[in-house]
Parts: C-alpha cells; sequence; structure tokens
C-alpha cells in the first residue's frame, strides 16, 4: 500500500517538473539535419529526446536479458546433467566392500 502511494506521488511530482518545464521554456529549437530543416519547441525536443534516450536503453537491456535467459538455460541443462550423472553414480553397487 505503501509502495503504491509513493509511485503515485512520485508520478504527480515528476508530472509538476514536467509541467513547469514547458511553461517556463516556451522558446524553439532549430533542427537541422542536412536535408531537413524544422524548428520544435524547447520541450518537445528534450521530451523527444528523453523518449528516444528511453527506448535505446530498453533495447540495451533486451539484448542483456537474453543474454541472461541463455545463460539460465545453460546452466539448468548442466544442472540436470550433473544431477543424473550423480543419480547413475548413487546407484552403482559397491565392489570394493571386501
Amino acid at each position: 500500500m505503501l509502495k503504491r502511494a509513493g509511485l503515485i506521488i512520485l508520478v504527480v511530482v515528476l508530472f509538476a517538473a514536467m509541467f513547469t518545464f514547458t511553461a517556463l521554456n516556451t522558446g524553439l529549437v532549430e533542427l537541422d539535419l542536412g536535408f531537413f530543416e524544422r524548428s520544435f519547441p524547447i520541450s518537445m525536443a528534450f521530451a523527444a529526446t528523453f523518449v528516444l534516450g528511453m527506448l535505446v536503453g530498453m533495447l540495451c537491456m533486451t539484448a542483456f536479458v537474453f543474454r541472461l535467459f541463455n545463460e539460465r538455460r545453460n546452466l539448468r541443462r548442466s544442472l540436470r546433467s550433473s544431477e543424473s550423472e550423480v543419480s547413475s553414480l548413487r546407484n552403482l553397487p559397491l565392489s570394493d566392500a571386501d
């Protein structure tokens, strides 16, 4: 319950900060890519940069998570092999009991 309230407070604070930033920065930023030139509001430019950064971060995390899943699958396969080997060794009769 407290965690949810903290999340709601965080979202409200971020929204208030975004609204304040948008209200205070009404200027324009010119984007010139050589073949394309356009003006955008500063707040839109920062929001687009934030979203693009978030998408790139998610893409990098996806690659990392896939590597972890692959490693986990290999470790489980190795564990099953080791467990079956130990089980077969336990089932062998004792030959040096004399």
